[in-house]
């Protein structure tokens, strides 16, 4: 059995931004008990032993949490990479040095789009100046800086803009990730989606930064999984990589997993190695014994896995079922008509879109 090598460690939902992708559950007032300091220290201990070696701090916004220094020197006293993954709202200088001190290795601040208005109002409130701001200070501080921008209908165009700002403050690395349609997303994706020929144009000036940038800055793009023949293997395959653990403990192959119709697994009750090598959650989808036809037949089934469970899930009811995405899937055609509606509905504009709703804070 593989060892996990990174961790998600969602440490709260709250967050002051009201973003329509956010892939945070629709249920938030369920994770208002969240772990304390000392569990999650419990947590990173066990995740350590268990073979992980990169921890990602994140949310909702993980800056939310008071003992966020001390959850970043816990983890640096056991070796762990920390990379925070931040709207950078609440980063300010005191803050910036204190994590500074605390040994955290990597910020990575999410970005909306390139110039104010825009980004504040995908933002669901006035973040843009912020986050420049927030940007400059990691530079200053000597962190790697990525930048991170989730893609969709109203900022794809804009994307050459989007990559010269990354340059010009210096972004070590910037993830050009287009919307993957789960929770808030989900409810958006007809507002949200792309059309074909936004996506071939954002693909050609990629091309070209990355040929400009070659050495200077590193791009990560990634298309949309309902524009792929094939989809995306989920998280490196099911419980084979990576795991997630939610503000209140619970444990999951991938953030998107508390969506699925399967037993929940927390921290609370069991060890983190239990729910890693014995949970019925990690057990279910993990290699390819459980693959359908034409999943169990293909030769590309250690390749992507079957896809994504919860996109299966989402799009057919059923997380068995082979990645709609597929084009060898018999239930292919429920993407092909989403993608359909993209290219030739009515044009979705900003104020379609269904913000993130707020959350209230119990630790």
């Amino acid at each position: 059995m593989n060892r996990p090598f990174g961790m998600l460690a969602e440490l709260t939902y709250g967050c002051p931004l009201h973003c329509p992708y956010c892939s945070n559950p629709l249920d938030l007032a369920d994770y208002r008990e969240e772990l304390t300091t000392a569990e999650w220290q419990r947590v990173l201990t066990e995740a350590r032993a268990l073979g992980v070696l990169q921890l990602h701090l994140s949310g909702g916004e993980p800056l939310q949490r008071r003992d966020l220094e001390e959850l970043v020197a816990s983890a640096r006293d056991l070796g762990l990479y920390t990379n925070l993954i931040t709207s950078s709202l609440g980063l300010s200088p005191r803050r910036a040095e204190r994590l500074k001190t605390a040994g955290l290795d990597h910020v990575q601040i999410s970005i909306q789009a390139d110039e104010p208005d825009l980004s504040d109002r995908i933002a669901g409130t006035p973040s843009y100046a912020r986050k420049i701001e927030a940007a400059r200070l990691v530079k200053e501080l000597d962190w790697p800086l990525t930048m991170n921008v989730v893609v969709h209908r109203h900022n794809i165009d804009r994307i050459g803009r989007i990559l010269d700002l990354a340059e010009e403050l210096g972004a070590d690395r910037i993830e050009l990730a287009n919307t993957q349609y789960y929770g808030w997303a989900w409810r958006n994706r007809a507002a949200l989606m792309p059309s074909r020929a936004q996506l071939e144009q954002a693909e050609a000036v990629v091309r070209a930064a990355r040929q400009r940038l070659d050495g200077k800055m590193e791009i990560i793009y990634v298309i949309p999984d309902y524009y792929s023949q094939y989809p995306k293997p989920c998280m490196g395959g099911w419980g084979q990589r990576q795991l997630t653990v939610t503000p209140n403990g619970g444990v999951l192959p991938c953030p998107a997993a508390h969506t699925l119709d399967l037993p929940r697994a927390t921290v609370r009750e069991h060890s983190l190695q239990w729910v890693w090598e014995e949970s019925p959650l990690f057990r279910r989808f993990r290699g390819t014994e459980w693959m359908p036809d034409p999943c169990r037949s293909c030769d590309r089934r250690e390749v992507d896995f079957g896809g994504c469970r919860c996109q299966a899930f989402q799009l057919t009811g059923d997380a068995a079922r082979t990645d709609p995405v597929c084009h060898l899937s018999p239930d292919h055609r429920v993407v092909a008509e989403a993608v359909q509606a993209a290219n030739e509905g009515a044009e979705q504009g900003e104020e379609d879109l269904i913000p993130r709703v707020r959350t209230v804070r119990r630790a």
